[in-house]
């Protein structure tokens, strides 16, 4: 049976449905599925493109490892990333100083790509694969307005949340 996740930009009142990529990353899914619900600062990405996530301590242990990598995410992937403290909680990035991006422990980046030619390179880091664990299958069109509402008038305030989806359908604007 299917698991679906709900995404939100609680701010902005919008939110989508994704499915879980059980088949293809087990070990991603579980995690995240055990940790839910997840809710911090929402950022949009710059290196990345079209890309919006937050940064939650971390969650999984195990970690979950590679396993539906990917370094160009396509409009709908919803993706999980694994940082150690040392890859992220450089001062140059703009993070508050309360953000997990300084946690010693490292953070968990939960994302969602709306738009195309994304590229997940990083000009300190270089290549920075991140696992698709879902596919936003409803509210995409909604979610990558108000992600490029994000882009043009800032984050400032914004929480994207994940939860498990426990009706048929909750998207909404």
């Amino acid at each position: 049976m299917a698991r679906y996740i709900t995404i939100s930009l609680d701010k902005r009142g919008v939110s989508c449905r994704a499915v879980l990529l059980d088949a293809e990353a087990p070990r991603t899914c579980q995690a995240v599925w055990n940790a839910l619900p997840q809710s911090g600062s929402a950022y949009h990405a710059k290196y990345a493109r079209n890309e919006v996530y937050t940064l939650v301590p971390p969650f999984a242990d195990p970690k979950p490892g590679r396993e539906n990598p990917t370094v160009t995410p396509i409009p709908g992937d919803v993706v999980y990333f694994g940082f150690e403290a040392w890859e992220i909680g450089n001062p140059a990035y703009g993070y508050e100083d309360s953000s997990e991006a300084h946690s010693d422990q490292g953070a968990t980046d939960l994302a969602i790509f709306y738009g195309r030619n994304n590229l997940l390179i990083n000009g300190d880091a270089g290549w920075v694969p991140g696992n698709v664990f879902a596919t936003i299958v409803e509210g995409l069109p909604e979610m990558a307005a108000a992600a490029q509402d994000l882009w043009l008038r800032g984050v400032e305030g914004e929480t994207l949340s994940f939860a498990r989806a426990e009706q048929p359908s909750t998207c909404s604007r």
